[in-house]
């Protein structure tokens, strides 16, 4: 008998064969439940016993000794930052150390891409006390929710004024920019009020691909902890499903990229300026992302200290133990 496990996952297109039941396991029935926003909790969630989680709040439940969640190195969230900081298209911001001094706005101070983000401009010299930064949603048709998260400065990390949506603040001045990796409506028609400040992201993103090694992960994949006591083998044969869905819609894509204009284009560039594995998931392999992303959270003041890869990860993908 199969044991069942229900997942909660954004919409990743390489989650698609997964979904489909193209990708299937003679141990593990997985039901995937697509979510808009990540669950709050796992550990304490009554619907799931696996799920997408944030990296940021991962760590945070491993500092604060929360051992109901048990996190692999799949890394189902990986992109770069660059790309994500918005500006008006009459703005002369056009480098990343020009926001010194500016008023950037977040939808979401502790959120891993965010911090992610703020490490990038952070290579270009700008640290946290140099800007002033404004926590919010994006458009108003985004919820009003607590966005600080309890790491709110006056003069320094505030809330946006009258929970006002960004783009509007973006509008009318009272922001310089917004780091966000999903555009509001609008954003690649014609005549779009808002560009990114980077002209040649993608260079850039070459750039610090070049120099750090990896493209940073975002999110993980978390399983309950009496699950994985239960059935220790439910970790590698969860992570080899996630990889074996990829690895298929990678070839589907390749295959079928005509039906968006030049993305054949895309594709091809992406296999020439990424080495192979560069998306791999294992504890080994991303030892070093894993470990700047801590760093990276204790010196923006998210978490008390830094706390290493071994501390975060007790079993890597395989199921073995970590140390």
């Amino acid at each position: 008998m199969k044991l069942r496990l229900k997942i909660a996952l954004r919409d990743w297109d390489y989650m698609t064969p997964l979904v489909l039941g193209d990708v299937t396991s003679d141990k593990l029935e997985v039901e995937v439940d697509r979510v808009g926003t990540l669950i709050s909790h796992l550990g304490t969630d009554p619907d799931y016993q696996a799920a997408e989680m944030s990296f940021s709040r991962y760590t945070q439940m491993r500092h604060d000794g929360d051992e109901s969640v048990v996190g692999i190195p799949n890394f189902i969230m990986r992109g770069f930052r660059h790309r994500c900081i918005m500006t008006m298209v009459d703005s002369d911001i056009t480098t990343l150390g020009q926001l010194k001094g500016k008023r950037i706005g977040v939808t979401g101070w502790r959120d891993s891409g965010n911090t992610w983000t703020r490490a990038a401009i952070r290579r270009e010299g700008v640290e946290v006390k140099d800007a002033r930064w404004f926590a919010g949603r994006l458009t108003e048709a985004h919820p009003i929710t607590d966005r600080l998260d309890g790491f709110g400065q006056p003069g320094l990390i505030e809330a946006c004024p009258g929970e006002r949506p960004m783009v509007d603040l973006l509008r009318e001045g009272q922001l310089d920019a917004i780091f966000t990796p999903f555009m509001p409506n609008g954003y690649f028609e014609p005549g779009s009020p808002f560009r990114q400040v980077l002209a040649d992201f993608r260079g850039e993103e070459q750039r610090y691909f070049n120099d750090v090694g990896y493209v940073p992960g975002m999110h993980l994949i978390g399983i309950k902890s009496d699950i994985v006591a239960a059935h220790p083998w439910v970790i590698a044969e969860l992570n080899h499903l996630i990889d074996e869905s990829q690895k298929m819609w990678t070839e589907k894509r390749r295959k079928y990229a005509e039906t968006t204009p030049w993305m054949f284009d895309e594709v091809l560039k992406t296999a020439r300026d990424l080495p192979k594995g560069w998306d791999a998931s294992g504890f080994t392999v991303n030892r070093k992302m894993i470990d700047d992303f801590a760093r990276e959270l204790h010196v923006q003041g998210i978490m008390k200290r830094h706390m290493t890869p071994e501390e975060l990860f007790a079993y890597d993908t395989d199921g073995s133990r970590i140390g």
